[in-house]
């Protein structure tokens, strides 16, 4: 649970489920990723991007070893204090993984929240405390899934209200207006163009040093930048600590 709410942070789950299994294939266990080198993670990270997310989940796991006993933590407060885990992705590991009863909101849970509770656009605590007055008292997790699945397969982005199985107690659609979810707390806003950005380089070099370390030069032809541009781009890879210089070669971290 706690390796797929890292791999779907901005990311759809139909790329996710192969480097799910594969990775879990390899780590079964928090101790066995946080032993193995950050370069075997970034491998298995394949197809993902954001790669800073794979650091943060073996550096999770290093913890967990430390300080729970290699045992992912229970504890909603445990799990906020992993590395690259906010409070989305604390609540959706305590409530699916150890039935904590806690309110889960994400993208498709806010535009649930905003059009067919409120019909109003919700800043982000309003969102937190409209889901946390929802939550039963019991099957807490059921609930959050149900939330999730009506907004992923109902309450989109081009709303299916003609389907939907909440459309008659639905606000929006008893009042109309403007759609608020847009503005809502929790819904996604439109990524920056990939295709030219400095994402996309950063995800060509990490491609091209799973293969085998290179030099700077064959970097920089790798994502078609000047000299200078690619020597900034290494240094932002080398600072959020994914890769390593080491003479005239770059290479995976922990490589």
């Amino acid at each position: 649970m706690l390796v797929s709410e890292v791999m779907l942070q901005q990311t759809q789950t139909s790329r996710v489920i192969e480097p799910w299994t594969r990775f879990l294939e390899a780590f079964p266990t928090p101790t066995a990723c946080a032993e193995a080198p950050l370069s075997d993670v970034l491998r298995l990270w394949s197809g993902l991007g954001y790669h800073r997310r794979a650091k943060a989940l073996h550096d999770a796991a290093k913890m967990i070893r430390d300080e729970f006993d290699g045992a992912v933590p229970s504890e909603v407060a445990d799990l906020r204090r992993l590395p690259g885990i906010g409070e989305y992705s604390a609540n959706a590991v305590g409530s699916f993984a150890f039935g904590r009863a806690v309110a889960v909101v994400d993208t498709n849970v806010g535009r649930v929240l905003a059009r067919a509770l409120a019909n109003r656009t919700l800043s982000v605590s309003d969102a937190r405390v409209e889901a946390n007055e929802l939550l039963p008292r019991t099957n807490a997790a059921s609930f959050n899934q149900a939330l999730l699945d009506l907004g992923a397969q109902f309450c989109s982005s081009a709303p299916r209200c003609a389907l939907c199985p909440v459309a008659r107690a639905c606000k929006w659609n008893r009042e109309g207006g403007p759609d608020p979810a847009p503005r809502s707390a929790g819904v996604s806003r439109a990524q920056p163009k990939f295709h030219g950005s400095n994402r996309e380089a950063r995800g060509r070099v990490i491609a091209a040093l799973r293969e085998r370390p290179r030099s700077m030069q064959h970097l920089s032809a790798c994502v078609a930048m000047d000299a200078d541009r690619g020597d900034a781009l290494i240094a932002g890879l080398v600072a959020d600590g994914l890769v390593e210089r080491r003479g005239r070669l770059v290479h995976l971290s922990g490589e």
